[in-house]
């Protein structure tokens, strides 16, 4: 990359210091005459429906007489790149290499992205070495694959050092692809707060930054939780005549529980008509700050707008109702009523639910049905399971369903917080050091647990060799956030701050 900073520089200046990489004028116009007139064969490319119909193609494109353009060729390889077979496409490039077919600068660009798109941007950057020698002059669709392809391989700052590069040495104004590549990039890297400081580089740019770009930069602005940051983003967007889509709203409404009706009313105002995602967002709003009436209330106005409940609607609200100990069994019982198929987020929400109601019968029952209608469980799953009847005092059965999962340190948290539960500390004490032989490591809760139970049996010898090795594995008391009620962390982290006091 160095390299060919360097040669772009110096062309810049008049002088080439890397001839390797830059050729003169007069041999890049010779290898570009005018050649006269001559009909060229039609390709039907709409008879391509799966890659092997794109590969007999192009073996009938190379036998052709006269050879077709390298404009159909170039066409025939983009087919292949948006079926994202990238390593056909560059398998086709070779035989045209070989058979001296025709290429141009947007082949070799099709390359590179092919190589950014496979996550070997170091080829991309090599086939670019090879782009200009051969004369080429780059543009911005030969720059934004390697933007692209920088972030997909995790180099974000050398991505952010590569486009900055570009905009000094003035070798390519950006485009409405370039602004978005680098904002996206940035953002799904979580640098939110450079992507939105770039916005306003781009602003002076001659291409401003578009719809998506905004968009991007505020849903990552509302993940964050800087809401405040979003809502000036967005008056700022709408202040440059640049219209919010409902994608737009649905990012913040999705990202503002507090502001999401302020935002539908806004988006009304504007015209913007509120989809299914709108009203799942406020649904799942409603559901989270307890107001469970509004979310069914939302949700059984569906209709009435045209749009159709979802089942991450219900999931939803049945994960509000189970909160509130309402009912969430017979709006369970209403999903397929509606169309709808459950989901394991469901089949989780609602055992979750049951078992925290002490309903541990029906919570076994539905997680039955759950493997009699071919749903498969997954961890979660098994956790609430295993939670559920540890925390109902029913370990011996959580044993048994323990079997055939492969767990993780939640499930092993959960059972030997169910052994302390249980007055069986020794087995929990034996579970806790098997761990690091199952290629797991305790955490903090792990921690937690096993040190309340020593205090609360009087071991405060031992809770404090825990304590130590704890401290010694970088835990911290402070960041203990685990899976037991709001008096169980109490209770245990008033224990081990005992055991501080003791030490």
């Amino acid at each position: 990359m160095a390299l060919i900073f360097r040669g772009f520089a110096a062309k810049n200046r008049g002088t080439f210091s890397n001839p390797l990489y830059f050729i003169c004028s007069s041999l890049h116009n010779l290898t570009h005459k005018k050649r006269p007139f001559s009909p060229k064969p039609r390709i039907d490319f709409s008879c391509i429906h799966e890659v092997d119909d794109a590969v007999s193609l192009f073996r009938e494109m190379l036998r052709m007489r006269p050879q077709p353009s390298v404009v159909q060729f170039t066409i025939l390889l983009n087919v292949v790149v948006k079926m994202k077979q990238y390593r056909v496409a560059l398998n086709i490039f070779d035989e045209m290499r070989q058979s001296d077919a025709p290429v141009d600068g947007y082949t070799w660009t099709v390359v590179i992205n092919c190589y950014c798109l496979l996550n070997r941007v170091d080829f991309g950057f090599a086939i670019l070495g090879s782009f200009l020698k051969r004369g080429y002059e780059p543009n911005v669709c030969t720059f934004n694959p390697l933007i692209k392809g920088l972030f997909l391989d995790d180099k974000v700052v050398e991505a952010e050092k590569f486009f900055k590069k570009l905009l000094t040495l003035k070798l390519c104004e950006p485009n409405e692809v370039t602004i978005f590549t680098v904002i996206n990039g940035l953002c799904k890297a979580g640098h939110t707060l450079t992507a939105y400081d770039l916005l306003g580089l781009f602003e002076k740019t001659s291409c401003k930054p578009n719809v998506f770009s905004y968009t991007t930069v505020i849903d990552s602005l509302c993940k964050d939780r800087m809401v405040d940051n979003a809502l000036q983003l967005l008056a700022k967007m709408i202040d440059k005549g640049i219209s919010p889509d409902i994608i737009t709203y649905n990012s913040m409404v999705q990202g503002m529980v507090k502001e999401a009706e302020d935002i539908v009313e806004i988006m009304v105002q504007r015209s913007v008509a509120p989809n299914t995602v709108t009203c799942n967002a406020l649904i799942d709003g409603y559901s989270l700050v307890g107001q469970i009436d509004k979310a069914r209330k939302l949700l059984d106005s569906m209709p009435g707008r045209g749009l159709k409940p979802s089942i991450i609607s219900y999931n939803s609200l049945i994960n509000g109702f189970c909160k509130k100990g309402k009912e969430a069994w017979r709006l369970f019982l209403e999903v397929p009523r509606k169309g709808l198929e459950y989901t394991v987020v469901t089949y989780n929400t609602m055992l979750h639910g049951l078992f925290g109601a002490g309903r541990c019968a029906d919570g076994l029952k539905l997680f039955q049905d759950m493997q009699a209608r071919h749903m498969f469980p997954n961890l979660v799953t098994y956790n609430t399971l295993l939670n559920g009847l540890c925390m109902n005092k029913m370990i011996a059965k959580a044993i048994m369903e323990e079997k055939g999962v492969n767990p993780d340190i939640i499930t092993y948290n959960i059972l030997i917080h169910g052994f302390c539960k249980d007055g069986k500390l020794e087995i929990a004490t034996v579970l806790f050091k098997s761990l690091p032989s199952k290629g797991l490591q305790p955490n903090i809760t792990t921690y937690s647990i096993i040190i309340g139970s020593l205090c609360q049996e009087g071991l405060v010898k031992e809770a404090k060799c825990l304590l130590v090795e704890m401290e010694r594995s970088g835990c911290a008391l402070d960041s203990a956030k685990t899976f037991l009620d709001e008096n169980e962390k109490t209770r245990i982290l008033t224990q081990c701050n005992c055991c501080i006091y003791v030490a």
